[in-house]
């Protein structure tokens, strides 16, 4: 009866691991929103890390984190690092891009609980009188990535924040 079950455990060990093999080497999470703002405003929100307080759904998470600017105010060479409890972490972002009002693009650090490095990028699209804000994150999937993938995806468990951080976005811009 043991033996059985040992062969079982590896059969499905096996199993789970072939198809982590076959997982994308990268990853890509994407939601948008339409903002009834103008893009000068909204884009303002985006590419001063000292405004991220009012809209990102992980500084809900922990209010007691520690954060850190540095660099310059806004813009390319911002940066912003923080440590917090288990559901935010520890990390570091900086912005690398910044193309106003339409783009801002950002170098994201994780560094705890586990080690990440990857892409966020907003692009802003002026709609009439609506801005649509599109919030994107690109990066490798690693081997543990791909394991986890087999039973969940990255989209579905940081796609939520996204949104939950648009539509903070968006209350604070049409106000």
């Amino acid at each position: 009866m043991f033996k059985m079950i040992v062969i079982v455990v590896v059969v499905l060990i096996g199993a789970v691991l072939g198809l982590a093999i076959t997982k994308p080497d990268t990853f890509r999470i994407e939601r948008s929103a339409t903002i009834k703002a103008p893009p000068e405003k909204v884009y303002l929100l985006i590419n001063d890390f000292h405004q991220w307080p009012q809209w990102s759904p992980w500084e809900r998470m922990d209010p007691a984190m520690q954060r850190n600017h540095d660099g310059a105010r806004s813009g390319v060479g911002a940066t912003y690092a923080w440590e917090g409890n288990k559901k935010v972490g520890r990390g570091r972002m900086e912005i690398v891009d910044s193309s106003a009002p339409s783009k801002v693009t950002i170098k994201l650090d994780f560094l705890a609980p586990f080690e990440a490095h990857n892409t966020a990028e907003f692009v802003l699209t002026t709609q009439g009188d609506a801005t649509t804000v599109t919030w994107a994150m690109t990066g490798p999937n690693m081997f543990l990535g791909k394991v986890m993938s087999v039973f969940t995806s990255m989209d579905s468990m940081v796609g939520k924040d996204f949104e939950s951080g648009l539509a903070n976005l968006k209350a604070i811009a049409e106000k």
